[in-house]
């Protein structure tokens, strides 16, 4: 699809957070605009994110030390998604939770029954406050027969100075450990875009999944019956595109080459 046209058409943007709207601490340049175009045309916007290791309200705190002031129903992350996944498929069930402590708030705060003994559930989440304790919990429940979920399969968390192992490489340690498979429930699978769709009341062909990653922001909208837009300002680069499975329905250098297509439409 034509990339004006694509835009135009999207009236839900998707947008990921690091390596997308910001990097680390630091806001990418224009960002900011970015967002001012979409509403100035009468379009929305909300922000997802897979990196479960901060909940909503540290992300609602740090975006707004970027002069981005959103409210709570504006941001999602894969713990959002996981904790909607517990209740509909294992309502009161005891969940071992590798997380950070603001995670672990996050589920509690939404009724998830956390334990640290034998429970009917293991949930990895991206965790910075891991252990070796932790992890061979982790193992030792789901040996003895504990489900095995995972808020999101990222297998590096971009920072400022590199890549740091994310959820996806911690639960390679474990299946590798335990010869079992987490089932995923982040971007890009259906669990994240059947939330999108509830929260948002969107219709799945006018959302538009905007992220520097093919295999979870882009694969989102592509495989899921939405689109995907690739931004070139994280860990996707151009020669990347060449042999990838995930074809992006646009491809921008990032969200200020889309602000300055925007501006060039006219508001509603």
């Amino acid at each position: 699809m034509d990339r004006k046209k694509l835009l135009e058409e999207t009236e839900l943007f998707v947008l990921d957070m690091d390596g997308t709207f910001y990097l680390d601490t630091q806001i990418l340049d224009g960002s900011l605009e970015f967002l001012r175009q979409v509403e100035r045309l009468g379009k929305r916007y909300v922000f997802f994110t897979n990196n479960s290791s901060k909940s909503p309200r540290t992300y609602i705190d740090k975006l707004a030390k970027m002069d981005c002031h959103i409210r709570r129903d504006q941001i999602i992350t894969s713990g959002d998604v996981m904790i909607e996944y517990l209740k509909m498929y294992y309502p009161g069930k005891r969940v071992y939770l590798v997380g950070t402590p603001d995670l672990e708030e996050n589920f509690r705060e939404n009724g998830i029954l956390l334990t640290k003994d034998m429970p009917d559930v293991v949930v990895i989440g991206f965790d910075m406050t891991l252990t070796y304790e932790k992890l061979e919990r982790a193992c030792t429940y789901i040996r003895s027969g504990a489900v095995f979920l995972a808020t999101h399969l990222d297998i590096n968390c971009p920072t400022r100075d590199g890549f740091i192992p994310d959820c996806g490489a911690m639960c390679a340690a474990i299946s590798l450990s335990t010869g079992r498979q987490p089932k995923y429930v982040g971007k890009p699978f259906k669990e994240t875009v059947d939330m999108v769709l509830t929260l948002t009341g969107s219709e799945r062909e006018k959302i538009s999944f905007v992220g520097d990653r093919l295999y979870t922001d882009v694969k989102t909208g592509v495989a899921n019956g939405a689109h995907g837009i690739l931004v070139l300002s994280g860990e996707t680069k151009a020669g990347d595109l060449e042999n990838a499975d995930t074809v992006p329905d646009a491809v921008f250098t990032g969200l200020k080459e889309m602000a300055e297509i925007m501006a060039e439409m006219p508001g509603k």
